[in-house]
């Protein structure tokens, strides 16, 4: 079995390090494609998107330089544009994304994998903020 997660394998963001031992809990070993070493291709980039039901300029990351040092808060960008700039610096690009069999998703909160992932959570987890998201039976906390 397979799970593509597109994040960052050192110096992962809380919400990356969440989502992974998530997906961890159910016994599973995803891929991890570093996305700032290996880019997605456009082709690849537009497919997540649109596979995770998102626009854009949902999966574009605003808290770093390059979106503010491009005015990428401006509404008059295309798709097509935004595209190009998260190509460019692949930073912009929002993540983690995860695809399973079961579809693919901004994994933001860390949580949302829970909704694709093929097999049940093992055990409890609590994030690293402390909430607890599946108790000791292995099932989602409300």
């Amino acid at each position: 079995m397979s799970i593509w997660l597109l994040g960052r394998t050192f110096l992962l963001g809380n919400n990356t390090r969440n989502t992974l031992a998530l997906i961890r809990n159910t016994g599973i070993e995803p891929t991890v494609i570093e996305y700032l070493v290996t880019p997605p291709t456009r082709e690849k980039l537009i497919q997540l998107i649109a596979d995770a039901g998102l626009s854009v300029r949902d999966a574009i990351r605003k808290n770093v330089d390059p979106y503010r040092d491009l005015a990428l808060e401006r509404e008059d960008w295309s798709d097509k544009e935004l595209i190009n700039f998260m190509l460019e610096h692949p930073i912009l690009i929002n993540r983690p994304f995860v695809v399973t069999a079961l579809g693919t998703r901004l994994s933001r909160p860390s949580e949302v994998v829970l909704d694709i992932l093929p097999l049940p959570q093992k055990g409890a987890f609590i994030k690293e903020d402390g909430e607890q998201v599946i108790d000791e039976n292995g099932q989602r906390v409300n």
